[in-house]
This record gives structure tokens, C-alpha cells and sequence, in this order.
């Protein structure tokens, strides 16, 4: 891991997050900042350069979704059929529920962003297919 992304990713990688492994294309890393139960559920999560995660949909029967709050690296967002968003430290992601998306590192760069889940009634997430290697080599 390069000295300087360790240096901004002040809340640190975490640990491997091998729980959600299999919803992701390369590896990724946890670190809670708040105990599971709390609202809103807040996490650093940290990207290897090439990871991503699958498209995904954030379910509510209202509020719900997501917040991105980018903290280190670069990286990518996108929302179905939209053209991806690049991302880098200060960047702010508002993600409203139900809108297929996904979010992930570039090619040649380490990512961390906040990842807060934001309270809503009914709530769930679904994952959804990988990101194609063709469209995510495109960027």
C-alpha cells in the first residue's frame, strides 16, 4: 500500500472484508466507526486499485439509500445507464434508495470512502451482477 494514501486514509483500512467477498471484484476492507445498531452505520471502506463492488440497489419504502463521503484515493461511482462519476478526497456521493449502482477504485489507485447508511423504513440491500471487466477497463 502506498505511504501516502496510508497518510489520507486517516480512519485506516480495517480488516479484510471477507463477509461481503463474494460482492466484490477484487479485495476490500472494513473498519466500523460505529457499532452495528447504531443509525446511521457509518464505515470506512477501502478498495485495492481494481476492486469494485457489483451493482447493487439500496431498498426502502422510504429514506434509505446511501452516502459516500470520499476520504482518500480515487475512485469511480456509477448509476445504471448514467455515465460513471470520478471520485477523489472531498467528494460527496448521495445515493437515493432503490437506484442500481456501483462504486469501487480506479485501475492504478487505492479508494477509501465513508460509507453511511442513511435510516429509512423497510430497508434492504439487494446485489446484483459484476461490473464487466470490459466496461469497468473502459474508464
Amino acid at each position: 500500500m502506498d505511504k501516502q494514501f496510508e497518510k489520507e486514509n486517516l480512519f485506516g483500512i480495517g480488516k479484510e472484508n471477507s463477509g461481503f467477498a463474494k460482492y466484490f471484484i477484487g479485495t476490500s476492507y472494513l473498519n466500523p466507526l460505529t457499532p452495528q445498531g447504531v443509525s446511521p452505520f457509518l464505515a470506512n471502506v477501502t478498495f485495492e486499485p481494481g476492486c469494485r463492488n457489483n451493482w447493487h440497489i439500496h431498498h426502502a419504502a422510504s429514506g434509505g439509500g446511501q452516502l459516500l463521503l470520499c476520504i482518500a484515493g480515487e475512485g469511480w461511482y456509477q448509476e445504471w445507464g448514467l455515465p460513471a462519476r470520478s471520485l477523489k478526497p472531498g467528494d460527496v456521493v448521495v445515493i437515493p434508495a432503490n437506484v442500481k449502482h456501483w462504486h469501487g477504485a480506479k485501475k492504478d489507485s487505492w479508494f477509501s470512502h465513508i460509507a453511511v447508511e442513511v435510516p429509512g423504513e423497510n430497508t434492504s440491500n439487494e446485489w446484483l451482477e459484476e461490473v464487466e471487466d470490459e466496461d469497468y477497463n473502459a474508464l
